[in-house]
């Protein structure tokens, strides 16, 4: 029941155009253009058409006196199925006795209204799910059956009739409704298909970058690791500042080398298994700022707000974005220094990173850009904001504010 009150009994009226027909099938497209634009309105044309030939059978058979009922009704209950075909078929049932108004000797369906029944049931089956068809053949073939025990007339009966030629009509068309809509399955399956390839063949060309990008990358930083480590043995008697700026162009290395690993060995091989070193967290900040003050940037850290244990995705993001700014820092501010302020709020983590105006006889080097669309996208993945504008001093800073859910001890408190 639950499915007949969904398609015959809800919003019986609602205004329901039909719309134009596609002309993108195997026939209509050769058509020339204009051609093509009118056989849009094909099936507007043919239930107009199917009115006008049930006002003519009703008309032929009773003249002027009942061409009221025997023709007109059941004509412009044809033609209302163009915008309202649910209330459509309902008109249609009523019209169902109207052959004994009209002294027709066929009961109970005439043949005005077994026509425009055909073709009412015919056009809202195809505008509706196949169960409709179901739902309208059983309500006609009842109303029918309940027609001939009410009237008791001795003329035969026509329920028989429109029994079976409306159970043929209604088979054709969900069977024609049925074969298109696996035709739509069809097509829907193969567009997701096709794009389902296409993000393959691009996360292939993704992973052959990250191993190309791994292979050369690692090769290199290697060799930078090894060079700086046998660079003091080449230098006789070497000043102290000399040997300590290899050992910190070694350490840098190593650790680069390591976090590519990390990140891109990954994609080297399936068996490939990932270390257990935990990710860094705001706390490993200080180790940071003291690696890139030996590098020539000297940053001084502010924390405000009461510090808490964020999540380890937030606390990871935050580090990777203040290393981010703290190396663009380096290449483009060459000798200035630089200013980290971390924010603790309720409603999640802010941060600020602010360099000077490069003083060192030292040029900037350029980048790519590609530091800041980084950090820009793992701001956005955790849905925060973040700017990075020039400073009217000269220098750059970084801002960023990430929201993070409040604990349940947080909430309390804040209630409290």
């Amino acid at each position: 029941m639950d499915g007949l009150r969904q398609d015959l009994l809800h919003n019986v009226f609602a205004y329901r155009p039909l719309p134009p027909m596609r002309t993108d099938g195997a026939l209509t497209r050769r058509l020339p253009a204009r051609l093509r634009e009118r056989a849009a309105w094909t099936p507007h044309a043919l239930v107009l058409a199917a009115a006008l030939i049930t006002f003519m059978v009703g008309f032929s058979r009773t003249g002027n006196a009942a061409v009221l009922l025997s023709g007109l009704l059941p004509a412009g209950c044809v033609a209302m199925t163009l915008v309202r075909p649910v209330g459509a078929f309902w008109i249609s049932m009523a019209l169902a006795p109207v052959s004994v108004v009209t002294g027709d000797d066929d009961w109970p369906w005439g043949p005005s209204t077994l026509i425009a029944h055909l073709v009412v049931m015919a056009v809202v089956a195809a505008r509706n799910r196949p169960r409709t068809a179901a739902w309208m053949w059983v309500l006609t073939v009842v109303l029918g059956t309940l027609l001939e025990g009410v009237a008791g007339r001795s003329s035969p009966s026509t329920t028989q009739g429109m029994a079976v030629a409306s159970a043929f009509v209604l088979l054709v068309v969900s069977l024609v409704q049925i074969r298109r809509e696996a035709e739509r399955e069809v097509t829907v399956q193969r567009t997701v298909t096709a794009v389902e390839r296409d993000r393959r063949t691009l996360l292939e060309e993704r992973t052959t970058i990250a191993r190309e990008l791994h292979d050369v990358v690692a090769h290199h930083m290697s060799v930078v690791a090894i060079q700086a480590e046998a660079a003091p043995y080449r230098v006789e008697n070497p000043p102290p500042e000399l040997e300590q700026a290899f050992l910190t162009i070694r350490e840098n290395a190593v650790a680069a080398l390591t976090e590519l690993r990390r990140v891109l060995g990954v994609v080297r091989a399936e068996d490939y298994e990932a270390p257990d070193a935990p990710q860094p967290t705001l706390a490993e900040l200080d180790g940071l700022l003291a690696n890139v003050a030996e590098a020539g940037l000297p940053a001084e850290k502010t924390v405000t707000g009461a510090v808490r244990e964020l999540p380890q995705g937030v606390e990871l993001s935050a580090y990777r974005i203040v290393q981010e700014a703290l190396s663009n820092s380096l290449r483009h501010a060459p000798g200035a220094s630089a200013k980290v302020e971390i924010g603790y709020v309720l409603g999640g983590l802010g941060l600020r990173v602010v360099n000077g105006p490069p003083t060192g006889p030292v040029k900037p080097s350029p980048g790519a850009g590609h530091g800041i669309t980084g950090m820009r996208e793992r701001v956005a993945m955790l849905n925060g904001e973040m700017t990075a504008e020039p400073t009217t001093e000269g220098g750059y800073e970084v801002t960023a504010f990430i929201p993070v859910q409040p604990a349940p001890s947080d909430a309390h408190v804040e209630q409290a």
